[in-house]
């Protein structure tokens, strides 16, 4: 779900979260949408073929659908829009459209998005077992809509282990690219960055590309010279526009199997519309149609375990009727784990997410934002959802959270200056992260987020790896470059820190030694990137094709399959992943001339 991130972000989500700053939906037409073939999914007719009890047989084919994609997200609608090049496709989001929400669509207001907690978001919080405040995306587009917008593509050793082909992996890269990516205007901030990251050895300077090579280098983004954000929503302009009907605010419930033969048979889903009456859709009876899940590392687990694909016993103690017991879904869940070093400056300091990029050989990746929000709306900030009375701090037990704690969580957040958001950020982030979770269902409810565990650092490989990311950050901080553009002195690493450890960037207790041990400053003050991946690991859940083992015609198009997570940012390879298996499928069901 890439959902596709900046650590400032969180900096501000935590510290200055918003109220429901929700976007007027109002009343949606045609520019709302953009695309003729989006739709409201209560205008899907319960009485239409497409929600018989049954499968459409062959010679009636036009009732049904070749696919039926659940999750228009990053790889979503590339993979939609491929598909409907010669087949009847119906997508499913569970979100809204993307095109008329500023919260969204611009960069000024990267934060308030993710700040929104009201139901019609487009981003969706959550907090992992581990205290990591984290988010999913709930919009067409995915976490492109939400995310930081830096386009970068995996490594080439990536590709390679993935077993993708590279002749059709170098064609749907620039697919995408030719649709939504730009240069960017380099920030005088992430211009100070690129020369201090030169100078403390993380060369050479690469210039502007989009390969993952060892260095440094700018890269892509989906945000114009206009700071207008282009989503993977507008890769479904590519689409044939007979063959493609997107449903929008359509929750799927479930699969449905049909389960007369050897393997159960998916053969459509459940899905509730915004007016909360539930919908069936179904697939064409014939040879090579599927239901392809895309709904992200968190949704497409948490939609196999509603479906009663997964572990048995936990199946059944939610009353789930079991289709497939396999113990590996929901399992093998990793996150990058990331920190972030504040910088203050003592002048404006330009909005910028991230451009710049440290690609280092110990594992380590560097990435870097500044300023805030300019916007009218990111000035009223208040704690929103992690007010102690009656946000995210609730999740603490209740003995722990004492009169006195909850005086001293406000006092820290009221203490924060409001120049600190004039400064800037340097975000470290662990590179393929060892340490890995799981994730399992509390309630059979889709609308809830299930119960996440990542166990960021429980491998000491990556504890040290951060140790030597945050070293390396901080000897950035101290740099002539940087200094020059605070207009700060240069201070001490103990100071560095503890700018940072006062912040509270998460859920995670404190201890009395995070600014003078590193390892400590690294558990304590650990964040998200919006990185994580696994749940449907292949060969444990899915064929190195992704069609989902035990079960014929299902098959998953996400992150959730990934083993790592692509480059330093994955929603390039995630977009090209959904364009790529889009032209695979069509090759082998129509030869190589498919889609073309």
């Amino acid at each position: 779900m890439a959902l596709v991130g900046a650590g400032k972000l969180f900096f501000c989500l935590v510290l200055c979260l918003l109220s429901s700053h929700s976007h007027s939906q109002g009343k949606e037409d045609i520019l709302e949408f953009r695309y003729p073939f989006i739709k409201r999914a209560s205008s899907f007719s319960s009485s239409s073929p497409s929600s018989s009890s049954s499968p459409p047989s062959e010679g009636n084919i036009n009732a049904a659908y070749d696919y039926i994609i659940v999750g228009g997200g990053t790889a979503g609608c590339p993979l939609a829009a491929t598909l409907s090049q010669n087949f009847s496709v119906l997508l499913l989001e569970r979100g809204g459209v993307p095109f008329s929400n500023a919260n969204v669509s611009f960069l000024r207001n990267f934060h308030i998005a993710l700040a929104d907690t009201s139901p019609t978001s487009a981003s969706q919080a959550f907090v992992s077992t581990d205290g990591v405040i984290n988010a999913r995306a709930r919009v067409l587009g995915g976490g492109s809509c939400i995310n930081a917008g830096f386009y970068t593509r995996a490594s080439s050793s990536f590709i390679e282990k993935m077993g993708w082909d590279a002749k059709l992996v170098e064609e749907s890269y620039p697919w995408v690219e030719k649709q939504i990516v730009h240069r960017p205007k380099l920030a005088p901030w992430q211009r100070a960055v690129r020369d201090s990251l030169l100078d403390v050895g993380v060369s050479p300077f690469n210039g502007f590309t989009y390969d993952h090579i060892y260095g440094t280098k700018i890269g892509g983004t989906i945000f114009d010279r206009f700071g207008r954000r282009h989503t993977a929503a507008e890769l479904l302009a590519s689409a044939n526009p007979q063959k493609l009907t997107v449903l929008v605010h359509a929750t799927v419930q479930n699969i449905v199997f049909q389960k007369t033969r050897k393997q159960p048979k998916a053969v459509g889903v459940i899905f509730k519309d915004e007016k909360g009456d539930q919908h069936q859709a179904l697939l064409v009876n014939r040879q090579g149609s599927e239901i392809i899940l895309s709904c992200g590392a968190i949704g497409t687990p948490q939609m196999l375990l509603l479906s009663g694909i997964g572990p048995k016993a936990e199946l059944e103690k939610l009353n789930i009727p079991v289709v497939l017991d396999n113990k590996f879904v929901g399992k093998g869940m990793a996150d990058n784990p990331m920190n972030a070093i504040f910088v203050p400056t003592n002048r404006p300091v330009e909005q910028s997410l991230i451009q710049t990029v440290g690609i280092t050989k110990k594992g380590v990746y560097i990435e870097t934002s500044s300023g805030f929000g300019q916007s009218n709306d990111s000035i009223h900030c208040h704690h929103g959802i992690m007010s102690a009375e009656i946000g995210q701090l609730s999740t603490i037990p209740p003995k722990q959270r004492t009169p006195e704690a909850i005086q001293a969580y406000i006092k820290s957040k009221k203490n924060l200056p409001h120049e600190a958001f004039r400064g800037g950020f340097i975000l470290e982030k662990i590179a393929n992260p060892i340490s890995t979770g799981k994730l399992r269902l509390d309630n059979t409810n889709v609308d809830n987020n299930p119960s996440v565990t990542f166990n960021y650092f429980k491998h000491p490989h990556d504890l040290q790896r951060c140790v030597d990311g945050i070293r390396l950050a901080t000897r950035i901080v101290q740099s002539q470059h940087v200094t020059n553009y605070t207009k700060c002195n240069k201070e001490t690493l103990e100071k560095i820190l503890g700018m940072s450890v006062r912040a509270n960037v998460n859920l995670v207790p404190r201890h009395a030694n995070d600014t003078k041990s590193i390892e400590q400053f690294c558990k304590d003050t650990v964040i998200t990137i919006w990185h994580y991946h696994g749940g449907c690991r292949v060969g444990k859940v899915v064929s190195p094709e992704y069609n989902v083992l035990g079960i014929h015609g299902l098959r998953v198009v996400d992150g959730s399959i990934f083993n790592e997570s692509p480059g330093t940012n994955p929603q390039a390879t995630v977009m090209m992943m959904g364009r790529y298996m889009g032209m695979k499928i069509l090759r082998n069901r129509l030869g190589r001339e498919a889609g073309i």
